[in-house]
């Protein structure tokens, strides 16, 4: 078994290397068209971590025999990938969407400054706020399509672009933190530690809400001078109240079944007959890109439960502070909720060491593509928004480095 974990953990590197170079991988499919194909999908980085897994299985069948790998992949937990999937689809329906866009166009208008920087800065703040009641992984879908026309486009210098990005993925990720349902990381403990919505908006909440304030504030008054107001979509017939209802209840419903993947399924089913009964009302569906980031976060599932046996004794090795920060840290390389289901295993945890696991790993939630599970479904949205339609992994760290210093800054109050 100690065989089968080391080439784990080989193998885990291994895509934590090919994430950090699929932006060369689309460059050089660029200058060498030949061989385009294959580059673009080495370059996807959706598919890093579905391809490394399959590698995984692979090892695992010639080291320990077939049996041993497929009862291993039939072991792990898929719920989060699946809920993802369904949830990416459901919230960037036209209905749901057009609703949204609504709200936040009413109150950009009340606010004492230009439609399209209010509409940028709500969207970098109230909707990742808003993802303690529909997921963190419907707010991205949502914030990603709002901002995409307004600051994801040719224009702005790449620079901002990476910092709106690294603002909107961890305002996401802090901003599911006033409820106990919504974070991925927060989920994973709640229920072994006792943890409710109350003692979440208490303690992590109104910190959490002042971060995102703080961090959309901040690069909203950078890109002022770059936004304009989007260019208006083509002619398409008006959303009927009761068509975006039934939508919002579909979205409503998948919220609240996020733990029942049968149920969930069942509804997302009768969702695309929905969608496909009414087309006149209806884009054509995300699905595409909601099947990338589920196969990613499929593969991060099985790669990251190869890697207990070094990741629990180092985390249960830490004081509080440098749980802090060493959870931050490891973050950026390990899915924050993986991380603290380790965290919850560790008997003897004191409550401020609690604290101090869940605090690190949600502010440290938006340095990488993987440290948090909304952030596959920003990366497929908006890529096409940057150089060669790729999310460099360096650019990301950089823009996501001052809004995480701001929450790390305020959850340490």
């Amino acid at each position: 078994m100690h065989t089968v974990e080391l080439a784990g953990a080989i193998l885990f590197g291994c895509a934590l290397i090919h994430t950090f170079a699929a932006k060369g991988f689309e460059v050089l499919a660029h200058r060498h068209p030949r061989h385009a194909g294959l580059l673009h999908l080495l370059g996807e980085v959706e598919v890093v971590f579905g391809f490394w897994a399959f590698i995984l299985i692979i090892a695992m069948a010639l080291l320990s025999g077939g049996q041993a790998a497929i009862a291993y992949a039939e072991s792990r937990q898929y719920t989060e990938p699946l809920f993802v999937f369904v949830v990416m689809v459901v919230a960037a329906s036209r209905p749901v969407l057009d609703s949204v866009r609504g709200l936040l166009g009413w109150l950009a208008r009340l606010a004492p400054m230009r439609d399209e920087v209010a509409q940028t800065w709500l969207g970098l703040a109230l909707v990742p706020l808003a993802g303690s009641l529909v997921t963190e992984p419907a707010a991205m879908t949502i914030a990603a399509l709002m901002l995409a026309p307004l600051v994801f486009r040719p224009g702005p210098p790449e620079w901002l672009k990476y910092g709106a990005l690294g603002v909107l993925f961890v305002n996401v990720s802090i901003g599911g933190t006033l409820t106990a349902y919504a974070a991925p990381p927060v989920l994973m403990v709640a229920g072994a530690w006792g943890w409710d919505s109350a003692f979440m908006a208490a303690q992590f909440g109104w910190k959490a809400a002042l971060a995102v304030a703080i961090n959309a504030t901040g690069v909203t008054f950078l890109l002022r001078r770059h936004l304009v107001a989007a260019k208006p979509a083509a002619t398409a017939p008006r959303v009927p109240p009761a068509i975006a209802l039934i939508h919002l209840a579909f979205l409503a419903a998948v919220v609240l079944l996020a733990h029942h993947p049968v149920l969930f399924l069942g509804l997302f089913l009768l969702f695309l007959g929905y969608t496909q009964a009414y087309p006149r009302h209806q884009d054509p569906l995300i699905l595409k890109e909601g099947l990338l980031v589920g196969f990613f976060l499929a593969g991060l599932v099985v790669l990251g439960g190869m890697q207990q046996w070094w990741l629990q004794p180092l985390v249960s090795s830490l004081g509080p502070t440098a749980l802090f920060f060493g959870a931050l840290g490891l973050t950026a390389v390990t899915d924050n909720a993986a991380l603290t289901y380790l965290g919850s295993l560790i008997s003897g945890l004191s409550a401020h060491d609690r604290y101090m696991l869940v605090a690190g790993a949600v502010a440290g939630g938006g340095l990488t593509v993987i440290a948090n599970a909304p952030n596959p479904a920003g990366v497929s949205l908006l890529r096409r928004g940057f150089n060669d339609e790729s999310i460099g992994a360096a650019g990301l760290f950089l823009g996501a480095l001052a809004p995480t210093i701001v929450a790390a800054a305020l959850f340490l109050i």
